[in-house]
């Protein structure tokens, strides 16, 4: 494959050659990691069938109760599920998926037209849809869990995690949280199976890297990438000065 030396470029206003030279090396790695992507996104899409949903899950929307079969629009048989960490006993939702749901609640017109795309958390109804408006949020499809079983079963929160994982991830003993998982279900005739989740939220972090698990959704940590101070020790916030 050509490398960026064998390819035309650019050349920016007083640039030097040893600038050119860094960047057109890094230019390199940037054009293997866009195939190293495609490469991951083509090995997950060719995932074997994932388990068939235990239950046809019960949440409460705006217009009443809704199991996770009626979530799925015709001629759309992906939904994914992004659980929000909202629960009844938190002050206030988490500031990493607020972050997170500010950027996704734009695209959500978009998302739209491919696959079905809802948000759920533990909290009532009525409290989730309060902060939405608090957000400015328009877009985004919000549910409550209504004390379902879903969080549990597709590790929306910590519950169900075996003691090894536990560890892994520092819990302390008897303290839960809910999560920020986000899975995906596909409809093939009349089953909705699992066909992906975030595990990376469930891996050991490495060094300087924290979980990374929806990074690649997410535009403030790909723009603060770009940039010569990176992501720093920043940590998105409700609201700022």
């Amino acid at each position: 494959m050509p490398g960026a030396s064998d390819l035309q470029h650019l050349k920016f206003p007083g640039e030097s050659d040893g600038y050119r030279a860094a960047r057109n090396a890094l230019l390199d790695e940037e054009m293997a990691l866009r195939r190293q992507i495609e490469r991951v996104a083509a090995q997950r899409r060719a995932l074997p069938p994932g388990g068939e949903i235990r239950e046809d899950y019960r949440f409460v929307g705006p217009g009443g109760p809704v199991k996770v079969s009626q979530l799925f629009a015709p001629g759309k048989d992906s939904l994914a599920i992004y659980s929000f960490m909202y629960g009844p006993e938190r002050e206030r939702a988490c500031p990493g998926c607020t972050h997170f749901l500010d950027g996704v609640d734009g695209q959500v017109r978009h998302i739209d037209q491919k696959i079905n795309f809802v948000v759920v958390a533990k909290s009532p109804l009525a409290r989730i849809l309060a902060f939405a408006a608090e957000r400015g949020w328009t877009g985004l499809h919000l549910l409550s869990t209504d004390g379902n079983a879903y969080d549990a079963d597709y590790f929306g929160d910590s519950r169900a995690l075996g003691a090894a994982v536990r560890r892994q991830q520092d819990f302390k003993d008897g303290e839960q949280w809910d999560m920020p998982m986000l899975n995906v279900f596909c409809r093939e005739g009349g089953a909705i199976r699992h066909t992906w989740g975030s595990e990376l939220l469930y891996v050991p972090p490495e060094p300087g890297q924290q979980y990374r698990h929806n990074d690649l959704l997410d535009p403030l940590w790909n723009l603060l990438d770009l940039t010569p101070q990176g992501r720093g020790d920043f940590n998105p916030k409700l609201s700022y000065p």
